[in-house]
């Protein structure tokens, strides 16, 4: 687990540099987010903070989409606009300018994670980040 978090921090990062890219996250905004939709109880999400969540924001896709969390309960954050509301926690939808263009439901582990948000990614960079359709 942790082996495949380091493996994602770019060598270069040393810890007063990952803090240091933390503290300077506003000035490297993108118009890309990566919402949470999480609740208590909720195993699968308290497994994701676990997993991913601690090192998310000091990874390349954490740089490229950051991230926000929000209580499912809460409703869509005004701003974000989905396709539909997200049904399951955790749901990870990615947004472009407050507008989803994919998502993940579920959390079925961190190797699956990264491959499906880096297919969104991806997918998202190829098609000049289109909303989703369905």
């Amino acid at each position: 687990m942790l082996d495949t978090l380091l493996r994602r921090i770019p060598k270069a990062v040393t810890l007063g540099a990952a803090f240091g890219l933390l503290a300077s996250l506003p000035a490297l905004a993108s118009d890309l987010t990566l919402w949470m939709f999480e609740q208590t109880g909720c195993a699968y999400c308290e497994r994701w903070k676990a997993e991913v969540g601690d090192a998310y924001a000091i990874t390349e896709e954490g740089r490229t989409a950051p991230l926000q969390m929000t209580n499912i309960r809460d409703g869509v954050p005004e701003g974000l606009t989905v396709v539909s509301m997200p049904v399951f926690t955790p749901t990870f939808i990615l947004a472009r300018n407050g507008q989803e263009i994919g998502r993940i439901e579920g959390y079925p582990g961190e190797d699956f994670f990264w491959g499906l948000l880096n297919q969104m990614l991806d997918r998202a960079a190829e098609t000049g980040h289109q909303p989703a359709s369905n």
